[in-house]
């Protein structure tokens, strides 16, 4: 299972999602440029000690992760998390090796980066409410993903 973050704004998820991604066994997919530096101190407060123990790919470009993706580096789905998306998340069936697209804290993803992917699915909310947190929205889906597809049966034999 990925993570990946389109273009993110604020250094503090980033961080949180580097922590998401090291405790859940989840890789962690970049695409900059990034609204900070990925060596901005925000980061590595949020982040604590857990960077080391992510699988962090950086990627330069939208084209470049496209790139990497059309060469098998990562495999998988692209499943955005939207709130344009029709289907909520628990209704989805994920898979593996599924790659969990979040976009920018500010703006979402361009249409065209909307249209390239394989799915695209919601958390529901109660009406009126615009949206969570993206790291929130990254943790309910991923743990979503991880019950359907084992992954935390998986985490607790390697205990």
């Amino acid at each position: 299972m990925r993570l990946a973050l389109y273009e993110p704004d604020i250094p503090q998820n980033a961080g949180a999602m580097i922590r998401l991604a090291a405790c859940l066994d989840a890789d962690l997919e970049i695409i900059e440029p990034c609204g900070f530096l990925l060596d901005d101190r925000r980061l590595d407060r949020a982040a604590l000690d857990y960077r080391p123990h992510c699988r962090l790919t950086r990627h330069s470009s939208w084209a470049a992760f496209q790139a990497a993706r059309a060469a098998g580096h990562p495999p998988g789905r692209l499943v955005l998390l939207t709130t344009r998306a029709s289907q909520a998340h628990q209704d989805f069936a994920f898979r593996s090796d599924d790659i969990l697209l979040l976009g920018r804290e500010s703006a979402g993803v361009p249409d065209a980066v909307h249209a390239a992917a394989d799915a695209r699915v919601r958390v529901p909310l109660k009406p009126g409410l615009r949206s969570l947190n993206l790291a929130l929205t990254a943790a309910l889906v991923l743990g979503e993903a991880l019950r359907q597809t084992g992954g935390f049966a998986r985490l607790e034999r390697a205990a």
